[in-house]
């Protein structure tokens, strides 16, 4: 999710080299994992946001938290939310560091909402549903890998 200038790789709206983020990479990197159909929505959104929500994950797999993850209310610890501002419209992905060793997306999606910044509960209970399937899927593969 990273373009590329004069030979060289710049992540979008940060101005850093992928070298440069490799330099700084403290661990390898926690597996990726999507939930339901999060992968297939950050792929409809604007290049620019996916870059930014595409560096925050790869933030997220390496143990950093980026400027714009933020947890996200009433879910606890661990849970966080990146949003990205693009021409007036709200983009917003939800991933979970909180099962050991991978990083789960749960949801991503364009806030349609004109009033007001809250989350809509139809996009909060469809997280919650994921974060559930998160959770069964990681003890299920910490249980193959016992």
């Amino acid at each position: 999710m990273a373009r590329c200038i004069s030979n060289e790789c710049k992540y979008a709206k940060s101005g850093i080299s992928f070298s440069q983020v490799l330099l700084k990479v403290k661990s390898v990197p926690k597996p990726l994992t999507w939930i339901g159909d999060s992968l297939e929505s950050l792929r409809e959104f604007p290049e620019d946001v996916q870059d930014e929500i595409g560096f925050a994950l790869f933030q997220a797999q390496t143990g950093e938290k980026h400027i714009k993850a933020k947890p996200l209310k009433g879910f606890g610890a661990g849970i966080l939310e990146v949003v990205s501002d693009h021409r007036g419209d709200t983009f917003r992905a939800v991933y979970t560091v909180r099962l050991a060793g991978r990083v789960y997306v749960l949801h991503a999606f364009q806030k349609k909402s004109k009033t007001g910044i809250a989350t809509p509960k139809a996009e909060l209970d469809l997280i919650q549903q994921r974060l559930k399937r998160a959770i069964e899927l990681h003890a299920s593969r910490e249980k193959t890998n016992g």
